[in-house]
């Protein structure tokens, strides 16, 4: 492989990918989809190459923290893994007498799976399951900062894989040095690609004539109204937004508060490790030195942001997180978008419909199709917020990391990549999971006539204005 060149490398890695993928349907089975499966799953969850990864992602990235990066990758990967097991994947998956049809189900081929560094164990993962349970191969194209993770995860999966001859061409990555023309090649060669990461190779996925599934900018925003427990919801933010040290595309980037229960907030964010802070240039000038994210910032742990904004000893000793107050919106405020750290925007509301304006202007600025979260005791507002938002997904009292990508006490599809549908550039408005890796073969069977007269279909019509 050495004498090669780089495309020419990245076509011999798809070739032997596609010659495993095409045994793999030839001479595939239920069992062995979902034993495939297992083996990736177990290969990132079994305790001690857990600790392993996490440590090993927080060495060579410098972001997020590895106690939690052990818990993404157990509760994602068993989330998951919950989620596929009762899935038929192979073989007949529908049977319909009354339509005629019977649907089978088929893989796509070869999956070209683009990763971020902020999640290099868990993400590849997670697109490694679904793949195989769906009867696929998959490459991956990590970030360079990821390259070391995936590249042991790959290891820990082929000792799976060794225990029962499964191929190991099934799962491959690009050699490092990765290089924008190696996933790009990748992205052209591939039967599907899947994308999550910067909005630069998502644009590359959309445009390169492959088939894409790739998912948006996150910029969450989180009403607080006055009917909440205020305590309550400061403590799910606080442990959302402090989690991984916010590395998330779900970690609330900003949080809108009505007036009449701001002060209180404020509070009850101080009583939960939030430092509010006053002085909104200082904390711009800090975060984007030169306009741009500050790397001594970037999801480090609360003392290091401190450092870094340089507010030793003017925040708690037992400061989790800082909130700045500010009130624009928009290119010209940083503050209003995605922040990747330990920082999170408060903003006014003089009351509920303010709220949703201003989380609405929030969103159409940055994160549009994402979602955004409220913590409210009155049933219909969440209803009112998912009509007035460009939105996907609306979380209800919830921590919203936990809850956005699946939770153990919820119905979302556990998924660490998130479509955001046409408000964010999408092709899909739901959580990445197993059926976005699976196509089917429709067998199509004559039945009775079902052909309305004409009258039975435009009756109420004609009845309402006139023939």
């Amino acid at each position: 492989m050495t004498a090669l060149d780089p495309i020419a490398e990245v076509e011999a890695i798809v070739a032997k990918a596609r010659e495993a993928q095409s045994e793999y349907e030839r001479n595939g089975s239920q069992t062995r989809y979902d034993r495939a499966a297992a083996a990736v799953a177990w290969a990132i969850m079994k305790p001690e190459r857990n600790r392993e990864l996490a440590e090993m992602a927080v060495a060579t990235t410098g972001l997020g923290n590895v106690p939690d990066k052990i818990t993404k990758n157990h509760r994602k990967t068993l989330g998951l893994m919950r989620d596929i097991k009762p899935v038929i994947s192979y073989g007949i998956i529908k049977d319909d007498p009354a339509t005629g049809i019977t649907e089978i189900a088929r893989p796509i081929g070869v999956i070209g799976s683009v990763v971020p560094s902020t999640n290099p164990g868990a993400t590849p993962a997670n697109n490694i399951i679904n793949a195989l349970k769906c009867g696929n191969a998959i490459v991956m194209s990590p970030s360079p900062k990821g390259v070391p993770t995936c590249e042991r995860l790959l290891e820990h999966i082929y000792a799976e894989f060794d225990k029962f001859g499964e191929n190991k061409n099934l799962v491959q990555m690009l050699p490092a040095p990765g290089s924008k023309e190696k996933t790009q090649r990748l992205l052209e060669v591939s039967d599907m690609i899947v994308v999550t990461g910067s909005q630069n190779n998502v644009r590359r996925a959309y445009t390169s004539g492959t088939p894409a599934i790739a998912v948006g900018a996150g910029n969450v925003a989180v009403i607080v109204d006055e009917t909440t427990d205020l305590d309550v919801a400061a403590a799910k933010i606080k442990a959302s937004k402090c989690f991984d040290n916010a590395t998330s595309c779900s970690s609330e980037n900003s949080v809108v508060v009505v007036e009449e229960i701001f002060d209180d907030f404020v509070a009850a964010m101080g009583r939960n490790g939030g430092a509010f802070v006053q002085d909104e240039k200082e904390v711009v000038a800090k975060l984007w030195p030169g306009g741009h994210l500050n790397p001594a910032a970037i999801a480090q742990d609360a003392s290091k942001l401190v450092a870094a904004l340089g507010l030793e000893g003017q925040v708690p000793a037992d400061t989790e997180y800082v909130a700045v107050e500010t009130s624009g919106i928009g290119a010209d405020h940083p503050l209003s978008g995605e922040k990747l750290s330990r920082v999170l925007t408060v903003y006014r509301a003089r009351d509920f419909g303010n709220a949703v304006e201003v989380t609405r202007n929030i969103q159409l600025h940055q994160g549009a199709g994402h979602s955004v979260g409220i913590h409210t005791a009155d049933d219909q507002r969440p209803v009112m917020l998912a009509n007035a938002i460009p939105t996907c997904r609306v979380i209800v009292n919830q921590a919203h990391t936990f809850a956005t990508g699946g939770g153990f006490n919820n119905g979302m599809p556990f998924s660490l990549s998130m479509g955001c549908g046409s408000w964010g550039g999408n092709s899909i408005d739901e959580n990445l999971h197993w059926k976005h890796f699976m196509q089917s073969t429709k067998i199509v069977r004559e039945i009775p006539p079902n052909e309305p007269a004409v009258e039975d279909i435009f009756g109420d019509y004609w009845a309402e204005t006139g023939q």
